[in-house]
């Protein structure tokens, strides 16, 4: 350890350092963080050594940014990302640079006054940088594809604690792989992304009682998105709210169909396209209406506090009425388990090759499918157990994994269906050449391809 916090400007902890607990902290309370070593990374060059150590000693190596989505961090050398902060803009050219450690509420408040926004997601705490590397499905993704489409090229420190520049003329297998791939190729400290001239959004969140309309509500929803144009990007979430002070009046204590609106054109086209919605009944809550994109956050109405959680996502391939009854009968008012469950409408620009072609898969998936279960009212293992039911339920529609709504340990075969085959190959020799020894493990793992 001391032979590492010579060669690094960030702090070095170990488990008996005061500060630890507090560094490897993250957004998800409801997993544990246990690394032999954690390096508060300040530059590129702390990366890099971090690495040259972890190598030098054979440890594994793990990344944390915001800390919403983990694998495992049990042992070897864990390097947290919060301190790579900065954030430039070139209007001109509309794309943003920022580093491994900024969340998307920062990149948007930089963007939004130039008239510019990212293709962020719906929870502006999460790190824009590990969202990009699992793809990245936001709010405009059926006007603008996956956002990891987007990028324009990554600063990475592979396992030979090389600090590469890399774009799509300049180590192209490797961008292909990181765009997609998560954090199996390297460390990224820092991002180049194109920005979008959407500095206003449409959306909001309609909310309805799901045990009076939520069979309404779900068939209604889904024959809606068949003719949606490609500015319309929407979703659906079933959240069963507790009785409790912290939730608004009108949904305490119910089992609520919160229909999600992100429409990215003009307002009034996304009225008229929005009103069929609410002729499913009685809104317990209607708070569509032109925002600023900064406020995009709100649409989903995420969570802004860290919190115990255990969640998994699927692709889906398409939906269709049996689809909706057995999700009605796995998760709906009376059902078992109280899981939230969201479908996020896909098509569109997802479904069309990258101009820059990337890891990304199941493009031709017409839907996703995020679980979450709060851990608290549940146990972990009862989670775990509710959300492999509905995952086995929905399995006739299932593609593959979705990474970025995905939490938990999780196999290299259930890793390899988030990707096609082809594409998953690819990874592996990819991986065979960028990390043979799979340092970059503490992940949703790829392992290396054998001879």
């Amino acid at each position: 350890m001391n032979q590492l916090a010579a060669q690094v400007d960030g702090p070095v902890f170990t488990a008996d350092t005061p500060g630890y607990q507090d560094e490897t902290a993250g957004f998800q309370t409801g997993t544990r963080r246990e690394p032999d070593l954690v390096v508060g990374a300040t530059s590129a060059a702390d990366v890099s050594a971090a690495v040259r150590y972890a190598a030098a000693h054979d440890l594994p190596v793990g990344v944390q940014g915001s800390g919403h989505v983990l694998a495992t961090l049990t042992g070897g050398v864990l390097v947290t990302t919060s301190r790579l902060a900065d954030v430039r803009v070139d209007a001109d050219a509309r794309t943003a640079r920022f580093g491994a450690g900024v969340a998307w509420a920062e990149v948007t408040r930089r963007t939004v006054p130039q008239g510019l926004a990212p293709l962020s997601g719906s929870a502006p705490g999460v790190c824009a940088v590990s969202y990009l590397l699992g793809g990245g499905i936001g709010m405009m993704v059926r006007k603008y594809g996956f956002a990891a489409d987007h990028v324009r090229a990554l600063d990475v420190v592979t396992a030979d604690g090389e600090i590469r520049h890399v774009t799509d003329s300049e180590d192209g297998d490797l961008f292909w792989a990181l765009r997609g791939g998560q954090d199996n190729f390297g460390i990224v400290t820092a991002a180049e992304v194109d920005l979008m001239p959407e500095p206003r959004i449409y959306g909001g969140g309609l909310f309805f009682d799901a045990t009076r309309y939520g069979e309404r509500a779900l068939t209604s929803w889904r024959q809606w998105t068949a003719d949606q144009p490609l500015e319309m990007t929407g979703s659906l979430a079933m959240v069963p709210f507790p009785d409790s002070p912290a939730v608004p009046e009108p949904l305490r204590g119910k089992h609520v169909v919160h229909i999600r609106i992100a429409y990215a054109g003009h307002p009034a086209d996304g009225e008229r396209l929005t009103e069929p919605l609410r002729g499913i009944g009685p809104r317990l809550l209607d708070h569509v209406h032109d925002m600023p994109y900064t406020e995009s956050g709100s649409i989903s109405q995420h969570p802004t506090d860290p919190m115990p959680y255990h969640g998994s996502g699927v692709m889906l391939t398409d939906i269709d009425d049996e689809f909706l009854r057995v999700l009605l009968d796995q998760v709906g008012p009376g059902a078992e388990h109280r899981l939230i469950v969201e479908l996020r409408h896909l098509g569109g620009a997802v479904a069309r090759p990258a101009k820059v072609p990337n890891a990304v898969g199941h493009r031709d998936a017409r839907f996703a499918c995020g679980m979450l279960s709060r851990l608290g009212p549940v146990d972990a293992e009862t989670a775990e157990q509710s959300q492999t039911q509905l995952a086995t339920a929905l399995r006739p529609w299932t593609a593959g994994l979705c990474l970025n709504f995905t939490e938990g340990v999780r196999t290299p075969e259930e890793i390899s269906t988030a990707y096609d085959v082809a594409g998953y190959r690819r990874l592996t020799e990819l991986k065979a050449r960028y990390d043979p020894r799979n340092m970059f493990r503490l992940n949703y793992n790829i392992p290396p391809a054998t001879c």
